[in-house]
């Protein structure tokens, strides 16, 4: 699995002006199966997205150059690969 920090570069402006667009591609993902839950960070300086294994980390992150918050230069992406050592039973399916 692999969690994803983004931390957002630019004022909240620029970033609220991209977030139905940044929205949109997560959705796709999610439909997918293989976002598991996405969602900003509180205070709102960036965001996290948990992603199911199946895929190696640079596929991950070769897919999120085509988020729109990194095409327009707004978030870096710090991409965290772990193993779930201990998981809830509901997500077996996502491991």
């Amino acid at each position: 699995m692999f969690v994803v920090t983004l931390t957002y570069t630019k004022p909240i402006e620029a970033i609220e002006a991209k977030t139905v667009e940044h929205r949109a591609w997560l959705d796709q993902h999610v439909a997918s199966g293989l976002v598991i839950a996405a969602g900003p960070m509180v205070p709102r300086t960036g965001g996290i997205l948990i992603v199911r294994s199946g895929g190696t980390k640079e596929e991950l992150i070769a897919l999120l150059k085509d988020d729109p918050f990194q095409v327009a230069d707004l978030a870096t992406y710090t991409v965290t690969e772990f193993n779930a050592g201990k998981l809830n039973p509901a997500l077996a399916p996502f491991a």
